[in-house]
């Protein structure tokens, strides 16, 4: 069973949300919020696998929130951004932020339902509209790079450095593998140890790490 909570402002979506989910045999709502401080202390108190978190909330916003919570060894739950508002900046910082997904509130209910399944089970997930958009404003130059380059760059060996830069060009693994000429399960592998390596959640942080760190650059 997958327990899922709900913060957003919006009491009636709030509604309409439990409604759905609570239709799936896999689903369960544990808990609502309405502001991004209430969500952070519902989640440490309850057993939370995916929080399905708004953006714009009084009192503490949900990139604010889910800043708190990943930074939090001891919360456990994912978290999936489900928000109004195609907007880079919120997109950008919310998987800065260590969001898992982000979903746009116009996605239809089967969507949601298997956004929250993939983010439960440990994988990340973008909005089929904006996956494109991310890649796009980053290789734009929409991340400012940083000075110094992350020391965590020199762990990665080179063959997984190659795999970052794929990565960051929104490669799936197939793709990878069949431009690498290695195994499928080979960059399954190397993938893993990228993100250890660099301490990260999931490929989405990865691909804005490269860019931040000018792993890859714009045109390139």
């Amino acid at each position: 069973m997958i327990k899922v909570m709900l913060a957003d402002d919006q009491e009636v979506l709030r509604v309409g949300l439990r409604m759905v989910l609570e239709s799936e045999p896999d689903i369960e709502v544990v808990g609502e919020a309405g502001t991004g401080a209430e969500a952070i202390e519902l989640a440490n108190g309850l057993e939370v696998d995916v929080i399905l978190m708004d953006v714009q909330m009084p009192d503490m916003d949900g990139i604010e929130a889910t800043k708190i919570l990943t930074a939090d060894i001891k919360t456990t739950a994912r978290i999936l951004i489900v928000t109004t508002f195609q907007r880079d900046d919120y997109l950008l910082d919310a998987l800065r932020a260590g969001a898992s997904g982000f979903l746009l509130k116009t996605a239809p209910p089967d969507e949601l339902i298997d956004a929250i399944r993939i983010v439960a089970d440990g994988k990340s997930l973008l909005d089929p509209s904006v996956t494109g958009q991310v890649i796009h404003w980053l290789a734009q130059g929409g991340a400012s790079v940083n000075v110094e380059r992350s020391s965590l760059l020199q762990a990665l060996t080179g063959r997984e450095l190659d795999v970052l830069i794929e990565m960051a060009a929104g490669l799936s693994n197939a793709e990878i593998a069949g431009k690498l000429f290695v195994a499928e399960t080979t960059v399954k592998t190397h993938v893993s140890a990228v993100l250890s390596k660099l301490q990260l959640r999931d490929r989405v942080q990865a691909v804005v790490f490269a860019y931040e760190n000018g792993v890859v650059r714009a045109g390139e």
